[in-house]
């Protein structure tokens, strides 16, 4: 008789004996390098060539679409916003007139001050700014409305971007149509423009617009029939936010641009240039008093 032939050495664990094998590419495996698939079972290296081979999937921003997306960052904003107030509560020793902390006098926006030194901290810092709990709970829950569908639509890197051009295109409004000794605080802006950002997303996916163009309809009315509010901030931020989504999800259309990653530069170039004209806006802007 002729002798039997040895059988085959698992190719990870040679000193394991083994009768089965990889079914995509053959190799001998013992059970503890085998994971069950659709057709047979394939080893380590196939399966983990099988999920570097699979492409993600990406929406109409070119962000890649996770199976359960959480809105992390705009929770985180809400938490900062949410600090800051407390903050200001805490120096103020009040609630209701949290103005009167030392961090509220230093960040709020004043078009005269940004020019001095340290001034130019209050262009973002008075976007995390509000007057008393009224204000900062209405800003708060629209932007806990607005961000998640948002933030899922550009990806989080992006929506942060739109969400900071959009409070500086409110800044700079400000800066340069305000009253230069005009104090202004609050989300506002950077709420606008998650407004427009929204809208330019339903735009592209062809949604219906009639909802977001209600809310931010009723908004606008609002803008312009309570006194007191910066209306110039509300108009800059909305303008900032609108312009920077409309290149991030157009400008690759129109251009012609299929590549994900180009498609990726193209709209961190667009959010970009809408940073760039908004800061020079505030710089050639900003009063010398």
């Amino acid at each position: 008789m002729q002798p039997q032939p040895p059988a085959p050495a698992c190719y990870r664990h040679p000193d394991r004996a083994t009768g089965l094998a990889c079914t995509r590419c053959g190799r001998p495996a013992c059970p503890e390098c085998l994971t069950a698939a659709a057709v047979g079972q394939h080893c380590v290296e196939c399966i983990q060539q099988g999920r570097e081979d699979v492409r993600p999937v990406r929406n109409a921003a070119g962000a890649t679409v996770s199976r359960i997306p959480q809105p992390f960052v705009t929770y985180t904003l809400i938490a900062l916003n949410v600090i800051v107030f407390a903050v200001t509560a805490v120096q103020a020793h009040s609630v209701m007139d949290n103005k009167r902390s030392q961090l509220f006098y230093d960040w709020v926006l004043v078009p005269g001050f940004v020019g001095e030194s340290g001034g130019w901290l209050r262009v973002l810092g008075s976007g995390f700014l509000h007057y008393g709990p009224i204000h900062l709970l209405a800003n708060m829950f629209a932007l806990y409305v607005l961000g998640p569908y948002c933030e899922v639509a550009l990806g989080r890197a992006r929506f942060v971007a739109v969400y900071l051009v959009s409070l500086l295109g409110g800044s700079a409004a400000i800066t340069a149509l305000s009253d230069p000794l005009t104090a202004s605080a609050g989300a506002s802006g950077a709420i606008f423009g998650i407004f427009g950002a929204v809208a330019v997303v339903m735009l592209r996916t062809r949604q219906n617009l009639t909802q977001i163009a209600v809310l931010l309809g009723i908004n606008l009315v609002i803008t312009f029939s309570v006194p007191g509010i910066s209306v110039w901030g509300h108009l800059g931020g909305l303008l900032a936010g609108t312009v920077a989504t409309g290149g991030i999800l157009y400008l690759p259309r129109w251009l012609r641009i299929r590549d994900p990653r180009t498609v990726l530069t193209v709209g961190w170039a667009a959010v970009a240039v809408v940073a760039l004209a908004a800061v020079l806006v505030t710089a050639l802007a900003a009063p010398s008093l």
